[in-house]
């Protein structure tokens, strides 16, 4: 992991997501509401929506949308029963993209996500075809501007509350977590306060893809901005090394 920064591409993703917020917070409302359906509507004793409300404020969203969100999912005994999908295939040279979906139509987000593979000359495949090769970890990244924290001390902090690896990189820190120790590291960091661009759990790759013809640069981006675009798809993981 070490060498390879991705906070440039994930400030990328946001500066872009600004422009299409009510997308992003309709997404994580959908999260919330599963969230809030399978534990409760109480944070305190429901992990997972403690973890989706992490993630909803790191993409700037407001402590009353997610309030909303969390009244709405909890009074209406009648919302959409959303169920997750997951879709594993290959984009240009072989690169490795795995897509997390939350929907109430497998056959309609089915279909979307075959054709974005499709129109980005990719495929999917079947069910384990590339999960293999991504290691599912908790991920915190930090920008290096808006942490007032030296590394070496955010690192023994991280170290402290359970995290396995701290990666320094010219414009940013990342922690890596086991899924199970995520939420104590999250709260150790949020406790401390410290500012977190990025922070859930992630499928990060164990080798990355690099891609030099021009065309399958921008096969891989209709790919991923088709997938981006669909409203059933929550997260996208690969191993393209932007």
């Amino acid at each position: 992991m070490s060498g390879h920064s991705k906070f440039a591409n994930i400030k990328h993703k946001k500066e872009k997501n600004d422009a299409i917020k009510g997308k992003i917070f309709t997404k994580l409302g959908r999260e919330i509401a599963v969230a809030v359906k399978e534990g409760g509507p109480d944070p305190n004793s429901n992990s997972r929506l403690k973890d989706i409300i992490a993630k909803a404020k790191a993409n700037n969203m407001p402590n009353d949308t997610i309030d909303r969100s969390i009244k709405k999912a909890a009074g209406d005994a009648n919302a959409v029963n959303y169920e997750t999908v997951i879709y594993e295939g290959y984009g240009p040279n072989g690169t490795a993209i795995i897509v997390e979906a939350l929907t109430d139509n497998k056959n309609r987000t089915a279909g979307n996500v075959r054709n974005a593979f499709t129109k980005g000359n990719g495929n999917v495949g079947a069910q384990g075809c590339v999960s293999f090769m991504f290691d599912r970890k908790g991920q915190i990244i930090i920008d290096r501007e808006e942490c007032d924290m030296k590394g070496d001390d955010l690192m023994m902090l991280a170290l402290d509350a359970g995290a396995e690896d701290f990666v320094e990189e010219e414009d940013s820190f990342e922690v890596l977590t086991s899924p199970d120790d995520f939420s104590a590291v999250r709260e150790a960091l949020e406790k401390a306060g410290i500012p977190m661009a990025q922070a859930g759990i992630s499928m990060i790759p164990q080798t990355w893809v690099e891609l030099k013809d021009e065309q399958d640069i921008k096969m891989m981006n209709r790919i991923l901005d088709l997938l981006e675009e669909d409203d059933d798809v929550q997260e996208v993981y690969h191993n393209w090394d932007e």
